[in-house]
């Protein structure tokens, strides 16, 4: 079962659903949300629009038994049915009212998800780095965790090695996916464990890993400032509150590093050599966001001359990350790519990745789309915690014909 599965069963499917009775077969896992925020809660809104099609087509019923915040979580009632949990129809409005909340505390809440359900997942929806330290031990125990936080996967090497090591030892199998760490919903780190499951072996991974960054040097061709662009975008809201933080390039730092991993490199963050977008006079925790952006217009020149020199050759810049396996480099960088390379063509907040491998080698495989938004990050998601159902052994199901 594939979220292509899930997603695209049809009007016919639908109402051969609504014909069936309550199957006998249906697989339980309970899951618990932590971070109702954009994510988390385009996530919750997407198990309740699917979950009769996930019950009377496949078999499944994805239980939230809890929501939690930096702060606060709620807990379904102890008299709730196993196959209900808290109601998703009205979740928001509830949450928003704090009916029913109490103050947060993780192990409370996985001891609640582990009393109410035998299979149990933790979606971290947060970009907390407190939270990612509980992975650990919740997979010792047997507990699921998928997560679009990055600061796991790209930790230091020994902690990502016991996340590895708590997931192999714990009391069943236990899984860890992520794939929305890297291109939200796009099947990138999935399509890495195709290649090596079937024996491929890579020689080069290189992207456009960040939709703002995208976004950014997809408007910028030296005609116009390249602060003017910057301000347009975090006025769009497609940069951080602090576009800092997406100049900078740590998060596609991040990226590389994982991807790096996956393809069994190691690389610890600090090694990576990251080209920063964010001038050294304007980059220290004494210069505020507004003087930031106040301030961004004395440095437009560089960038500028870059620009221009590029598009006489018919080039434009990018922003990348990459990673070479042969040398075992890896870096972040900017740099003018033909308009006719895959980069060079990118157009809006597009993410974009090129894979080459042994198989792979003389046309290597891309990979395009958005890479960035609380649907297509929520989905990826969804789409990790139904493979983990899958992994359980979901009861298939035929669908009834008209």
């Amino acid at each position: 079962m594939t979220w292509r599965d899930v997603c695209e069963y049809g009007s016919s499917r639908e109402r051969a659903a609504d014909r069936m009775d309550e199957p006998n077969d249906v697989l339980t896992v309970g899951v618990a949300v932590i971070g109702a925020g954009l994510v988390g809660g385009e996530l919750l809104d997407q198990i309740d629009a699917q979950a009769k099609a996930l019950r009377g087509v496949y078999g499944v019923a994805v239980c939230v038994h809890a929501i939690a915040s930096s702060t606060r979580m709620r807990l379904s009632s102890a008299d709730a049915p196993e196959q209900r949990g808290i109601e998703l129809s009205v979740w928001r409005t509830e949450w928003e009212a704090g009916g029913g909340s109490v103050a947060l505390d993780l192990d409370v809440l996985v001891a609640h998800l582990k009393q109410n359900s035998p299979h149990v997942i933790v979606c971290d929806c947060t970009a907390s780095e407190l939270v990612s330290q509980h992975y650990c031990g919740w997979l010792s125990q047997g507990v699921h965790v998928v997560t679009p936080n990055k600061k796991a996967n790209s930790s230091t090497t020994q902690q990502y090695k016991a996340l590895r090591t708590a997931q192999r030892q714990g009391p069943r199998s236990t899984h860890f996916l992520y794939e929305a760490n890297v291109g939200a919903g796009l099947p990138i780190l999935s399509t890495i464990r195709d290649f090596q499951r079937t024996g491929d072996t890579f020689l080069e991974i290189a992207g456009v890993f960040s939709g703002t960054l995208s976004f950014i040097f997809n408007s910028f061709d030296g005609s116009r400032p390249f602060s003017e662009i910057v301000a347009a975008a975090k006025l769009s809201g497609y940069t951080e509150p602090d576009p800092r933080d997406d100049l900078s390039g740590m998060d596609v730092a991040r990226k590389v590093v994982i991807l790096a991993r996956e393809i069994g490199l190691e690389v610890e963050l600090d090694q990576v050599p990251v080209k920063s977008l964010v001038p050294q006079a304007l980059g220290g925790p004494d210069v505020s966001t507004a003087t930031f952006m106040d301030r961004l217009p004395e440095f437009d020149s560089e960038l500028a001359v870059m620009a221009s020199e590029a598009a006489q050759r018919k080039e434009r810049l990018r922003y990348v990350g990459w990673i070479n396996v042969n040398s075992k480099t890896c870096g972040v960088e900017l740099k003018a790519f033909p308009e006719s390379h895959p980069f060079g063509a990118l157009e809006g907040s597009d993410n974009i990745v090129l894979f080459r491998t042994r198989r792979y080698d003389a046309q290597p495989l891309t990979i395009r789309g958005p890479g960035a938004g609380a649907a297509v990050t929520a989905a990826g998601v969804f789409a990790d915690v139904l493979r983990v159902v899958s992994y359980l052994g979901a009861p298939a199901r035929a669908i009834a014909s008209e």
